[in-house]
């Protein structure tokens, strides 16, 4: 009833996946531990380009992504900010990365998340499913495993040199690293989503681009799956849950009928009655993150470790980027190359900031939306919530974009957000036009410091190694061998 391996990963979502198949690809011995069963329904459908070009290509599942049929996502398609009618952008955002690549996929979760699961056993993971892990083991300071339940009833175990927590939101063993999550109150938000047995698509080229407006009550998504599928979902403040709690389905059809952009999409169109898309489903949207994401011999990935709002589709990459972080990690210190301290604060300092960027970026563009007449974007502005709390939260989730540290530290946040909100607002005006023949969301700082790292990713997938300068991301940090698997010291 017990076994030894190098890495005991719990979780085979897109984060677990991730990491399991980037170190048993070294070699290793790696059990990945998942309570459900494959296929199974999960939220976070829209990609962007760094998972489906750096990431998938890393982990040699890149080509069976390609040809699974998923919708092509050129870019987004929002109602926000100070213009009237809907704006796109583009991923065409760098020449370096060629036009195939700059485009990500609308996935059904149930489908892409199977891919890499099964990739990972191809690669040599041992996949169990159906076996929730019960509790963490340890001897002194350190994780040495875990207990869980085969999927026959038996209880066992299986000591690890690493444990890689990736078991999302709900995950029960993530107190053992950094003890309670700390909670965002500028992203305290509440989530209604379900589905639509198709809907009319935005016209071409952009028809499988996820279409974000904002609204009174907060802001909707849209997202085309299929011809006859669409995931249309409700972001909106805390004070409804009580209606959504009494009826979540009228409350979720109430708030696409308030938001015009998107009603007009479905006239006549039928929600959807295929399982597991008949049902709609509610999330408490908090944006959370751990004072902790690493002890001795753990490290927390994906919704085990953070979240944060979804408008900008980050989920999936920062779950599988953190993912691919910790694998470095562990990588690095089974073979002696890096010692685990090392290459575990390096997986922190890095995770932290690339949340650290998105969270920037997120209030900025909630900044910028003008709709101050409602209760909802008028507690959303950079003015109105308490600067104190959210430059905590920042300077927990890994300092403001920029990378000035005075920024923070004499309290001038506000000021910064507000001035990257109006850059924001400038480029997105300019970009309306048509006038610029590049793209303006490139003259700004807070757009190109959010997508630096995706582009490293795919540059890392496609050349071997990024592009520009490949010194360290710190004055004492570590660089990323060729196949970006792990640290170099």
């Amino acid at each position: 009833m017990t076994s030894d391996y190098d890495l005991v990963v719990v979780g085979g979502g897109p984060a677990g996946s991730t990491a399991a198949t980037a170190v048993a690809l070294r070699g290793h011995r790696v059990l990945l531990l998942e309570r459900e069963t494959f296929p199974r329904y999960q939220i976070g459908e829209s990609l962007l380009p760094a998972t489906v070009h750096g990431l998938c290509r890393i982990l040699g599942v890149a080509d069976e992504v390609a040809r699974a049929g998923f919708t092509v996502k050129r870019g987004g398609t929002m109602r926000w900010g100070r213009a009237a009618e809907p704006w796109q952008f583009s991923f065409s955002m760098t020449p370096r990365l060629p036009e195939p690549t700059a485009t990500a996929f609308q996935v059904e979760r149930s489908r892409f998340d199977e891919i890499l699961l099964r990739n990972a056993e191809r690669v040599g993971v041992e996949v169990r499913e159906g076996s929730p892990v019960r509790r963490v083991i340890t001897e002194g300071e350190r994780v040495h495993g875990v207990e869980y339940t085969d999927r026959d009833g038996t209880a066992r175990t299986a000591h690890a040199r690493f444990v890689i927590d990736a078991s999302g939101n709900t995950s029960r063993i993530h107190g053992k690293v950094g003890g309670a999550r700390v909670y965002s109150d500028f992203f305290r938000n509440l989530a209604v989503f379900g589905y639509y047995a198709g809907g009319t698509r935005l016209p071409a080229p952009n028809s499988g681009n996820i279409f974000c407006a904002a609204f009174d009550a907060g802001w909707l998504w849209y997202i085309p799956l299929r011809d006859d599928l669409t995931s249309v979902g409700a972001v909106i403040s805390p004070e409804h849950y009580a209606a959504v709690q009494h009826d979540p389905r009228a409350a979720w059809q109430d708030m696409i009928k308030a938001c015009p952009q998107v009603a007009r999409l479905l006239t006549d169109v039928p929600v959807a009655t295929e399982p597991p898309y008949d049902q709609v489903r509610v999330r408490k949207d908090y944006s959370y993150w751990k004072k902790s994401l690493w002890t001795p011999g753990m490290a927390l990935v994906g919704d085990a470790a953070c979240f944060v709002d979804p408008v900008l589709s980050s989920g999936v990459h920062l779950a599988t980027y953190g993912a691919l972080l910790a694998a470095r990690a562990v990588n690095s210190a089974l073979d002696g190359s890096v010692p685990e301290e090392r290459g575990f604060a390096e997986f922190e300092a890095r995770y932290r900031r690339e949340y650290g960027v998105f969270y920037d970026f997120l209030i900025a563009f909630y900044d910028m939306e003008r709709n101050e007449d409602s209760y909802f974007w008028a507690a959303k502005k950079v003015t109105e919530v308490d600067i104190d709390e959210v430059a905590a939260f920042a300077e927990l989730a890994g300092g403001v974009a920029s990378g000035d540290e005075a920024v923070g530290a004499t309290g001038r946040l506000g000021t910064y957000w507000t001035a990257a909100a109006a850059q924001l607002d400038t480029a997105v005006h300019r970009l309306t036009t048509g006038a610029d023949r590049v793209n303006p969301l490139l003259s700004t700082q807070i757009v190109t410091d959010t997508f630096h790292t995706g582009n490293t990713l795919q540059e890392q997938a496609l050349y071997g190694g990024p592009l520009d300068d490949s010194a360290p991301a710190t004055q004492d940090g570590l660089t990323v061998t060729a196949d970006g698997l792990s640290w170099v010291g």
